[in-house]
């Protein structure tokens, strides 16, 4: 099965995040369909490192848990990749790589989180895929990239920016 390129798009949507100075320039993309998805997921696994911390923006059904499954199944995994809208978070070992899949979207305070014990989770080791982050704002770490989905009528447009040295290194050359 032949994958669709995901296609730069001439009009990004808005960034995400607030007053970051490290932020590049928002790469734009144009994504007809899941096979995009999967194959922007594929380029980004590539690029992932211990210790990443990466936000997903959007709207439900926006392919944000697309995304995840595409970089997971790109490293190797095989088993069944879930949204973590229960749970709050899935963990993964690919490839000698600890995942953390959050997806905070039912989070509903500082106390939840601090109950849970997420705060040991960020221990500079495991790469971080964090859904909804603006419910956790204040309690988890910069995110290094930021991915903004926007449901069209047919696709997606997708904006990926980075904040960090680290976001930056693993945008370079995309």
């Amino acid at each position: 099965m032949k994958h669709a390129m995901p296609v730069p798009h001439p009009n990004p949507p808005p960034q995400a995040g607030e007053g970051a100075k490290d932020r590049c320039a928002a790469l734009p993309f144009f994504l007809a369909d899941e096979s995009a998805t999967l194959t922007l997921a594929q380029r980004l696994a590539m690029r992932l490192k211990p210790g990443m911390v990466i936000y997903l923006h959007g709207d439900l059904g926006a392919g944000k848990t697309t995304l995840v499954r595409g970089m997971l199944n790109a490293l190797g995994y095989t088993g069944r990749v879930k949204s973590p809208t229960y749970t709050l978070v899935e963990p993964y070992n690919i490839a000698g790589l600890e995942f953390r899949h959050f997806d905070l979207y039912r989070l509903r305070d500082e106390e939840e989180w601090e109950a849970a014990g997420f705060r040991d989770e960020f221990d500079g080791r495991s790469i971080f895929i964090i859904e909804w982050p603006k419910n956790a704002l204040g309690l988890i770490p910069q995110a290094d990239v930021e991915i903004v989905f926007e449901i069209l009528p047919h696709g997606r447009n997708v904006a990926i920016s980075s904040n960090t040295p680290t976001g930056r290194e693993c945008l370079k050359l995309f």
